[in-house]
């Protein structure tokens, strides 16, 4: 498999949900919550940074994580834009996560974090 295979994700978290996350050894995203019936994986990092920016004040503390998936996998979902030209993402159904999570190469990394240091 070569680097063209595969398509590379973000994802803002809090520190729940990294801490499900790293449970599975940094392979796996948790199920979706009710009420969460979509997974937003976003196309750039300065998107994933700015979600980061919004939820830390949620979450009191926040990370950006990358994840590389099949490109045969993803390419079954369309890229959404949101808002300006950089707001892009896909739209994964909650019913969809394992398959995705399955077509996950390597692991889960965290890129960025923001919030108060950990005591």
């Amino acid at each position: 498999m070569t680097t063209d295979d595969l398509i590379t994700m973000y994802r803002p978290c809090g520190e729940k949900e990294l801490a499900l996350v790293a449970a599975s050894g940094f392979k796996r995203w948790p199920p979706r919550l009710p009420g969460q019936p979509i997974f937003y994986p976003v196309t750039n990092e300065a998107y994933a940074i700015e979600i980061n920016k919004w939820n830390v004040t949620d979450f009191k503390k926040g990370y950006v994580t990358r994840f590389r998936v099949r490109r045969k996998f993803v390419e079954q979902y369309r890229i959404e834009q949101v808002g300006g030209s950089r707001h892009t993402e896909w739209w994964i159904p909650a019913e969809g996560l394992e398959a995705l999570n399955d077509n996950i190469v390597g692991e889960i990394e965290v890129i960025y974090e923001e919030g108060p240091n950990p005591k």
